[in-house]
């Protein structure tokens, strides 16, 4: 079964092969922890946990290592205001250390909710300090850095090329480009390595330059060769990563030891709300807790991200997530209706669902043609465990728990509903035993306005969802 991935450095599909033999060596941006991951930052860890599966079902050993920035992210790309982790401290009156406990914990928290493998490896950049040093070290001994009165800085002049992952034409922009911030860079586009600590700084270490932290761009080029070696199979990240940090920890790396340190780079697309761009300005950033407030369980994110492969654009919306948790709803009902199915299923088509599934997910991760060969299994008519043994081995790269399925129904069933609610389900009772359908239908619209949905059943029931 051969795998085909697009490769962000070459700009092209290609046959995935390994680097040394069985084994996949991958690397992926993980959070900066001075604040809750949204959704947005989850779209990426999603993709990220479905290409783990992938390779694991096509019988891949993995190698997977994701870093934890708990120092050294300035809030500007550009090498411009404060540290995140120190700014984020001053605001909570904690330290920078509380804080970044405080929100890996609540990062780690939301990726089980997901239901998202956890890497093999996970390197914060506070505990590999001397790592990052020996590699800023190697690349100023190699001519590629330069000391200012703030900083070491990379000199990408001295680059064959740069950049190569983006499209950017760096010598026009230069020409035209802004005075920096800092006017001792030979060029805009130097990005510091290391960075000298001003005396009210908390977060600084001991090095040849003075009392100084490492760039944010150097932790990742520091740990991936630490873990993975000079150069690995998959480097991972969001599509903002490309023109900036995952170009400079390509400068840094060939600056160190003359490498680009991984084959296959990968990125996802950014999720969108209502059509714009996320931003805490808009008051749109939204975290998988308020997501569930609404009533739209992490594991329906996770459906929600499957309506759109992940080089393209998403588009959030809180109707489209509510109908990815219903269709997530309907597919453990589906299931548990051919978990207790009857029927034997022949061979072939097993076979012939199977092999659908695996040539849409072994083409680039294109889960959403793989989801088309889910939804054909679920609905046959056929309930069978043949069947449901099937949807679970399709779960081996969904990730959506199905096996469980009856425990979610369960605890959906199990909702709390308000007195308030319950009082209008009582009178619509009433009006429908008066067969007043008119005001039976009026108090369900006015259930709906609150969050709730009534079904009537067949026997004359009701059933209450929450929306």
């Amino acid at each position: 079964m051969q795998i085909k991935l697009y490769n962000t450095l070459t700009k092209k599909k290609e046959d995935f092969v390994p680097l040394n033999g069985n084994e996949v060596r991958i690397y992926s941006c993980g959070p900066t922890v001075y604040s809750y991951a949204h959704i947005g930052n989850f779209r990426t860890y999603v993709f990220v946990d479905n290409l783990r599966r992938l390779l694991k079902y096509n019988g891949y050993k993995l190698r997977h290592v994701m870093n934890i920035t708990d120092v050294g992210h300035l809030e500007s790309d550009a090498d411009e205001g404060e540290d995140k982790m120190e700014k984020a401290a001053k605001k909570e009156n904690k330290s920078p250390y509380e804080i970044a406990k405080f929100y890996a914990e609540a990062f780690f928290k939301d990726m089980d909710r997901l239901n998202i493998e956890r890497p093999e490896i996970i390197a914060k950049a506070t505990e590999h300090i001397p790592d990052m040093l020996e590699f800023a070290k190697e690349i100023v001994k190699n001519g590629y850095a330069y000391e200012t009165s703030t900083a070491i800085y990379f000199d990408v002049s001295k680059l064959d090329k740069y950049p190569v992952l983006s499209n950017r034409n760096v010598d026009d922009q230069i020409a035209g480009a802004r005075v920096d911030v800092d006017p001792e860079k030979k060029n805009p586009y130097d990005f510091a390595i290391w960075i000298k600590a001003p005396e009210n700084h908390i977060m600084k270490w001991d090095s040849p330059w003075g009392l100084s932290y490492p760039g944010w761009h150097l932790e990742c080029s520091a740990m991936s060769r630490k873990y993975l070696g000079e150069v690995f199979d998959i480097h991972t990240g969001g599509v903002d990563h490309i023109p900036t940090h995952h170009e400079n920890e390509i400068a840094q790396s060939k600056g160190a030891f003359g490498k680009i340190p991984a084959k296959t780079w990968m990125h996802v697309e950014f999720l969108q709300v209502n059509g714009g761009k996320m931003s805490k300005s808009l008051g749109n950033v939204y975290t998988i807790s308020q997501l569930q407030e609404k009533g739209i369980e992490p594991l329906a994110f996770k459906m929600f991200c499957y309506t759109a492969h992940y080089r393209n654009k998403l588009n959030f919306t809180f109707d489209g997530a509510l109908s990815s948790q219903k269709a997530l709803n309907r597919l453990r009902e589906s299931y548990l209706k051919h978990e207790s199915g009857t029927r034997n299923i022949d061979q072939s088509i097993i076979d012939e669902y199977k092999g659908q599934f695996v040539d849409a997910i072994n083409d680039d991760l294109n889960i959403p043609l793989a989801m088309s060969t889910v939804w054909e299994v679920a609905r046959n008519d056929c309930k069978s465990k043949d069947f449901a043994n099937l949807l679970l081995e399709f779960d081996k790269v969904l990730g959506l728990d199905l096996i469980n399925s009856g425990k979610y129904i369960e605890e959906q069933l199990k909702i709390e509903i308000p007195d308030e609610i319950q009082e209008l389900i009582e009178k619509r009772k009433k009006a429908r035993e008066d067969k007043n359908w008119n005001l039976s239908d009026e108090i369900r619209d006015e259930i709906k306005e609150k969050g709730f949905i009534v079904k009537d059943t067949k026997d004359g029931g009701m059933t209450v969802e929450k929306m």
